[in-house]
């Protein structure tokens, strides 16, 4: 018996972590096109900061994969499989056999088309290899664009900042983080940027980079702006790193179609992570969720399933947690509902503080929340929106400063403790 995993982020750690529980004995071999051992892939705007190091940065300690009797093979790239005599194919043209495969190999930024993107100084911001490319070219110059306004590009633009490099970030949409925060709470964050010297620009969007002897040397905007800058960074979205599957006649949609085991629409192959379309709890489908918590889970289940074991993927949201220049922002599940749905939005807000908190209920039960330089309380609204804990009766409480676990009805927290 031959595990393969495809890939070497965190859905291939939860993987190998669940096999090596049931099995210990057969083969793991691990295949990344990466240089790498895994590593914290969050952490890279702290890297182009200079708050960390790439040692630092590892999932796990080196010692894991050796630990775990795991064949590493790392800057091989698979481009395709054969799945009828199960087996990957590499870029260099070997072939290596599975008994039980695991796609693994997550996403990659979308650059959309446009020109000037083959330009020296222009950079995609989602990999270590992106992270110390990004820090030699903000060496060279003294002004850079973000294009993209979420939370990888505001993260970006943090750290450039931190460098003492002129930032300027362009979303196309009307608000920063346009997908997780409301308008109110978006103000919030663009405003908090603004003051620590960022420029913000929404509503508008990069037409074409532009530069001289193959260096970019600034952008030009929809409305005819143009902003000089040494450096490009795009960060507009993410797709599934799918299309070998696809070609070999896997299902994919945009990500790999999976049961709740992580079964793929092949024998024996299974799929995790940003590249496999896990099931949304509250919006009641499958989709993406590229999302660090979510794609361990996804492996951790896949591991156990692959080793012979029946272990259901319960299931994830959206969550976003992060902190921009010491401002902590927290959304978790459906946080800008559409009206008439049945929904019903409790907001608190204290905007001379920057202080915003959000709940989403539908039908007594939180769906979705959005904390902003009050989090405190982030973690009980995850565990409300996951165990779908009817919380009719404290929903306006659980905004007040003094909330606490005591004010839950006596049965729950009977439940809880026993637990």
């Amino acid at each position: 018996m031959r595990y393969v995993i495809i890939g070497n982020s965190a859905a291939a750690i939860g993987a190998i972590e669940s096999i090596r529980k049931v099995d210990r004995e057969n083969d793991v071999l691990v295949i990344s096109a990466e240089r790498y051992m895994a590593y914290s892939r969050p952490l890279i705007s702290e890297l182009l900061a200079g708050e960390t190091t790439p040692h630092k940065m590892l999932y796990r300690p080196p010692e894991f994969y050796k630990l775990n009797d795991v064949e590493l093979m790392l800057g091989r790239k698979v481009v395709g499989l054969n799945l009828r005599g199960k087996k990957v194919i590499l870029e260099d043209g070997e072939e290596i056999g599975y008994d039980k495969l695991l796609i693994a190999t997550g996403s990659h930024p979308f650059l959309p088309p446009m020109e000037g993107t083959d330009l020296k100084g222009v950079h995609t911001f989602f990999t270590l290899d992106d992270a110390i490319a990004v820090m030699e070219m903000a060496r060279k110059v003294k002004q850079a664009v973000v294009i993209g306004g979420g939370f990888i590009g505001l993260k970006a633009a943090e750290s450039l900042k931190e460098r003492g490099i002129r930032v300027t970030v362009v979303e196309l949409a009307q608000t920063v983080m346009s997908t997780a925060l409301d308008e109110s709470a978006a103000r919030i964050v663009e405003e908090h940027m603004r003051g620590e010297g960022v420029k913000i620009i929404t509503g508008n969007a990069v037409q074409r980079i532009y530069g001289v002897n193959s260096y970019v040397t600034g952008v030009e905007l929809r409305d005819g702006t143009k902003i000089p800058c040494g450096l490009v960074i795009v960060s507009v979205g993410v797709r599934a790193n799918s299309q070998f599957a696809k070609e070999a006649g896997i299902q994919v949609n945009r990500g790999i179609v999976v049961d709740d085991r992580m079964r793929t629409s092949a024998p024996d192959v299974y799929a995790a992570g940003d590249v496999a379309e896990g099931k949304d709890i509250l919006l009641g489908t499958l989709r993406g969720l590229p999302l660090w918590p979510v794609a361990y889970r996804m492996g951790k289940t896949a591991g156990y399933n692959m080793a012979g074991g029946d272990y259901p993927y319960k299931g994830g949201f959206a969550m976003n947690s992060v902190s921009i220049f010491g401002l902590p922002i927290i959304s978790m599940g459906i946080t800008t509902p559409s009206g008439g749905d049945g929904f019903r939005v409790l907001i608190r807000a204290d905007m001379d503080k920057k202080i915003y908190r959000k709940l989403v209920l539908r039908e007594n039960r939180l769906v979705g929340a959005v904390f902003i330089n009050s989090v405190d309380r982030a973690g009980i609204a995850n565990g409300f929106i996951r165990d779908g804990t009817d919380v009719g009766d404290i929903a306006e409480k659980m905004l007040d400063d003094d909330f606490t676990l005591a004010l839950m009805p006596e049965s729950w927290r009977k439940v809880k403790l026993s637990a």
